[in-house]
This record gives C-alpha cells, structure tokens and sequence, in this order.
C-alpha cells in the first residue's frame, strides 16, 4: 500500500485526452507509457468530456469523477464548483455511467499494463471545466515531470506551456508528437500578478487622486514602472523588432507554418495555422475575404501602440490573402476569466491595470492615429490577449474601421462640423470598453452569462448594481476584496456606468472614461 507522502513525492505523468473521441483516443496515452513514463512513476489520465446533459448549454458545470482503473471501481467522487449553475450528478445517470463503462473497458489493458511496471494509474473525467483549467490544477497538486496533450486539445498547448516547468508534449499522430521542453526557471511572464511588483507601482490614495506630474506614483495609461527579468530573444514578441511589419513570400509562409500542418481554428472566411518563425511562435491568418483584409492590412500597418496586438507580416497572391501575427501565448482575457487558476492570480490590481492599459489602446485609436479616428467595434474580453512578458493587448480587427478626417474629441470643436455618424461608432467603443470593465469586476465573460438563455445579459444584470452602487454585490467572488483593493474597484465601476449610461446628454470620450478609471477627482466632478 502507497502512502499518501509517498504518493506525493513519486513523479506524475499528466495525460490529457478528448474523451468525446470513440478513434484514437487512447493514442497520448500509449505514446507517454512508450516514451516517457518510468517504473514507479504515477500516470494521471484525465478525460476532457465537455458539457454533458446540455445542449447548446452557454453555462458549464464542473463534474470530476474519479476512479482506479483495477477492474473493479473503488472509488467515484463528484465537485460542483460554486459560482456555476448546480447539476446533480443522478441527474445525468445514464449519461455519465456510459462515459465511466467506456473508459474502463478502453483503460483496462493500460492498467495491467501499469501494475506490471509498478506504475499507478488514477483516472479523471472532467465535464463543464476548460481543459486549460483542470490541467494545471493536476500540475500544481502532482510532482509532474510531463503533459501529454490529445492532438484534439492542442490550442491550449501554449497557455499550459507557459504556466508550467515541466515538459510538455503534443499528440500530431499515432505514436508522434510535437515535444517543448520544460522551462527552468519559470519565468515570470505577467508583472501585474507579482506581489513584489505590485508593491512597487500600487498607488496609494493620493495617487489615486492627485494626477499632478511630481506625483512618481502616478501610472499614465500605457506605461508602467514593473522591471521586467531580461529574456532570451526568443521572447521579445517580433511585431516589436527591428525589420517588421514586413512583406512575406509565400513559400516563408509555407515553411513557417510547416506546410500549413497545424490548424488552429477554421471559421467562415477565416482559417487561422501556427507556425514558428525566428524561434518564436506565431500565427497566421488566412482571409477569404478581400475587401476585410485590405482594410485589416491597410489598419495594422499603420498603427504602433505597445496595447495592441499588431502584425508581423503580410503575404499576398493571386489566390492567398495571409497576415502574420504573434501568437498570443497566455490566451485571451475571457479565458483567464473562465479558468478558476488564472482569474485568482488575476487580482485586483492586474485587472485595473489591464482596464488603464486597454483604455489607453482606444484612447490611441480615437485621438492620436494621425491618419483620422480607427474603430475597433469589437473591444471584449475574447478580444483582448496576452503574449509572453507582454501587457495585454487589443487583437481582432476583424470589423474594424478607419476614418479619415478631423473628429471633435473631448467636446472641444476642431472648427468642422462633427460627423455624427463618426461619433456614433466611436460610442460603440465606448460602451463595449464599459461593458469590458464589469467582466473585469465581476469576473464573468458577457457571452457566457449563466442567465443569457433566460433572457438577461451579464449588462442587465450589472446596471442596477452599477446605479445603486452595489460594488460589492459585482465585485469577482474568487478574489478577496480588500480595502486598497476597493479604491480600483469603484474607479472603475463609476467608469463602467458613465460607459454604459450617459446621461449628460453630451458625447463621452475615451480620455474622459480613462481619467475616471484612473481616479481623477477632477475628471469625476466634471462630468
């Protein structure tokens, strides 16, 4: 009998599998146990089941079962997190006893395997939780030496990647996979979730109120005082070096995304591969659309803020429309916000400094470009990504617009007459930007509003919290809300309203919203 100390202290292998698939499921699993599995070392096999019970469901509910895979089922244990709508597992019954029966006839000639090689084997399927999520909490409680993920699972493979030390390894086929090797030491790829740098830049309460330049505490939008630790070349993202934006044959395209092998995701329109060109990672989009990527192309090549995410190249035929981008390792800002893991180290802290620096992006947008006004029309959490060591930047420009002439900014007239129609669509801006700031207090993503399908948005639902100055009943439950903490908190829930309900009859602008995030008193009376 293992002890529990014992247990702790043996080296883990995760394996991490589709469970949905009925082909070539078992295939992580028998290259991990071929390749890198050792005598005594312990095999975590966890099965991603997605949401079960549910069609079309736009809410998850976590579901772990648990159980040794002996022929026999010793033990079965099922979590409901809180925060998510409750699912008792009876009510799933049939549903859930087919998973457990598939996976024990399809694991059963693994585990003698196992038992023969002195290695234990714990199995856990887990529906409703974002694989990102249940991955690394399994790195965290094990003494994991490798991550095998299923070739299915893949897209998550460089948010694990840069949120773990060991290696880590992805399925391509039967008996190959794509190896990335462990990272010693870890580096610390987000500066706003170190409590050392938080100490040196967290404001205290005149530098929440007093905007004066003498004032070193002072955080403008877009800058920060965080020392980053130096890096390897590879690092540094390449839409910030030298010689890019640049123009792309196509056959560098094809050999930096390996023949255009590993695709990411393929949407109307739009197909997105990965490649790797100068050691770093990168993405490359390929539009079908002609008009949508001459405006994209002719947007990002004129723009240069350290907020938004920018392209690395361009490559254009007679049949091939691609762009170049970094890839934006540490996902989206709705994903952190939906993985229990990342929203936690996400304080209060990170998330208004995210709020200032995407303020600052669309404040770039509307009043510097000094080509005329750029909308984005699509600000979100979904839209808003992090590359390694990087600040969060604005991505998808997809709908965005570019328009040329003078725009009243600031309520100040230039001496034209202002377009109304400009200055409705930079309102959109506005409102998404407000909208992006309660995801940033609540912690819940707009598109997956657990009361969606009864009819009220995640808006809905925070307005009156808003006008009532509920912050409190807002404010994201996984983290604790200190007093420092709730300075922030109502700087930008003041701003979140003055986004989503304009009452002074006069258009906001984005420097105004900023100020109010970044608590100037001034800012705040006059409006």
């Amino acid at each position: 009998m293992v002890s529990e100390a014992e247990s702790m202290a043996r080296e883990s292998v995760i394996v991490v599998i589709d469970g949905k698939r009925s082909k070539g499921m078992v295939e992580p699993l028998d290259w991990a146990l071929k390749h890198v599995v050792r005598r005594k070392n312990i095999v975590i096999v966890v099965g991603i089941l997605g949401d079960m019970g549910k069609k079309n469901a736009t809410q998850c509910f976590p579901l772990n079962m648990r159980f040794n895979i002996s022929g026999i089922l010793e033990k079965l244990e099922f979590s409901i997190s809180s925060g998510h709508a409750e699912v008792k597992p009876r009510d799933l019954g049939e549903e859930i006893e087919r998973k457990r029966e598939q996976f024990q006839a399809i694991l059963q000639p693994f585990s003698k395997q196992c038992k023969r090689n002195e290695v234990k084997m714990e199995v856990k399927l887990a529906a409703g939780i974002c694989p990102e999520e249940i991955t690394l909490k399994e790195a965290e409680n094990a003494n994991t030496r490798w991550i095998v993920l299923d070739s299915h699972l893949k897209k998550y493979k460089m948010c694990i990647y840069w949120n773990v030390e060991c290696n880590v390894a992805v399925m391509k086929g039967k008996d190959v996979a794509t190896l990335m090797p462990s990272r010693a030491p870890k580096p610390d790829y987000s500066p706003v979730s170190s409590e050392q740098a938080d100490a040196q830049t967290w404001p205290d309460d005149r530098s929440l109120n007093d905007q004066e330049t003498g004032n070193q505490n002072v955080i403008e939008e877009g800058e920060s005082s965080i020392q980053q630790t130096p890096r390897g070349p590879s690092w540094y993202p390449l839409q910030f070096r030298p010689g890019f934006p640049r123009e792309f044959l196509f056959s560098e395209i094809e050999e930096i995304t390996n023949g255009f092998s590993d695709i990411i995701c393929q949407e109307e329109n739009l197909k997105v591969y990965e490649g790797v060109l100068q050691n770093t990672p990168v993405i490359v989009k390929s539009i079908q659309d002609d008009e949508q990527f001459w405006s994209m192309l002719t947007i990002l090549s004129r723009v240069r803020h350290r907020n938004i995410m920018n392209i690395v190249g361009y490559c254009c035929t007679a049949t091939n429309r691609l762009l170049i981008s970094d890839y934006p390792c540490l996902y989206s800002f709705a994903m952190k916000l939906q993985c229990d893991v990342s929203a936690i180290n996400l304080s209060w802290r990170a998330r208004w400094y995210t709020a200032i620096e995407i303020g600052g992006s669309l404040r770039y947008l509307h009043e510097e470009c000094p080509d005329g006004p750029i909308v984005h029309q699509s600000v979100c959490s979904s839209n808003i990504v992090y590359s390694h060591g990087c600040s969060p930047m604005l991505s998808n420009f997809m709908t965005a617009k570019w328009y040329k002439g003078d725009v009243p900014f600031n309520g100040n007239s230039t001496g034209k007459c202002p377009n109304l129609e400009e200055d409705k669509q930079l309102y959109v801006d506005i409102h998404d930007y407000g909208l992006f700031l309660v995801e940033l207090i609540s912690g819940k993503v707009a598109g997956c509003f657990p009361h969606e399908n009864e009819g009220q948005s995640l808006i809905d639902w925070a307005l009156p919290l808003l006008e009532s100055s509920s912050v409190t009943q807002l404010m994201d439950p996984r983290l604790a809300d200190k007093e420092d903490d709730l300075k922030v908190v109502h700087c930008m829930a003041r701003a979140a309203l003055l986004c989503l309900k304009n009452d002074s009859g006069r258009s906001i602008s984005i420097s105004e919203v900023l100020a109010v995030v970044r608590g100037d008193q001034r800012a705040v009376l006059q409006l």
